[in-house]
């Protein structure tokens, strides 16, 4: 057998490798949440990511962060959700960056990046939705189709999922400590908006995305006003709702 023969099976040994999935019921200062991706998988989709730019979230990126990890063409069949795989990459890993170097993480280097004062909350939510939101400006012009994907019937329980916990993450790091219904309404509504932000983003031409900025501190300052307009706790979250059921329409979901 040869000596590349040899090499190619031991690395798809290595795909092959079941990765394991590190469940968080809870957040945690201490705890990390390492990726549940094997460290090939890893390697192959952070690699595709960066051709994206060039040949968008298609079987060719896949193949092309393939070779760049080191792997043969073929490796990127193992992915069998295709360009999906890569979508849902970039959103795992964007939204665990934003624990690991978000500017109002508690764990952040700096201590004046820290949260230090709970009533800040709705100032450190817009820092780190724009910081998410800034996370896709290198792909933002490649980001409708992503959406695209998201949008098929198949990956949309998926799509939703990655969106609660990319609010929750938010919700969190900016030091909101509800523990009543606000828990669910809050997190709701940042839903709603974080995903007609990234729409508008992707349609946005003005210098530094000024114009998405701008839109985000709308969609924000509207939610907070109607949130205390709105004492009902039931109607909060129906209206709400219906904010994100029409983004998801928008993005060509059928709901």
């Amino acid at each position: 057998m040869s000596r590349y023969r040899v090499l190619t099976r031991l690395r798809y040994s290595d795909l092959h490798q079941t990765p394991i999935n590190h469940l968080r019921p809870y957040h945690s200062y201490e705890h990390h949440v390492p990726l549940s991706y094997s460290p090939a998988e890893n390697a192959i989709l952070s690699a595709a990511i960066t051709h994206v730019p060039t040949h968008g979230f298609t079987p060719t990126a896949l193949i092309s962060g393939a070779r760049d990890a080191g792997y043969p063409d073929v490796s990127a069949n193992l992915f069998p959700g295709g360009p999906f795989s890569l979508v849902k990459h970039h959103l795992v890993t964007q939204r665990l960056a934003l624990a690991r170097n978000g500017k109002c993480s508690p764990t952040a280097e700096r201590p004046e990046d820290r949260i230090t004062e709970p009533t800040n909350v709705l100032d450190n939510v817009r820092a780190l939705t724009l910081k998410r939101l800034r996370a896709n400006e290198p792909i933002i012009h490649r980001w409708q189709e992503a959406l695209a994907i998201l949008a098929m019937p198949k990956h949309v329980p998926d799509a939703l999922r990655e969106l609660a916990l990319l609010s929750d993450e938010i919700h969190f790091l900016s030091g909101d400590q509800s523990v009543d219904t606000s828990w669910y309404t809050k997190r709701a509504g940042l839903s709603a908006i974080y995903a007609s932000t990234e729409l508008f983003m992707t349609q946005d031409r003005s210098a530094n995305f000024k114009e998405t900025e701008d839109f985000l501190d709308r969609r924000l300052e509207g939610a907070d006003e109607l949130r205390r307009m709105i004492g009902d706790t039931g109607r909060w979250a129906s209206v709400q709702a219906m904010g994100l059921v029409s983004g998801l329409r928008s993005k060509g979901v059928r709901i």
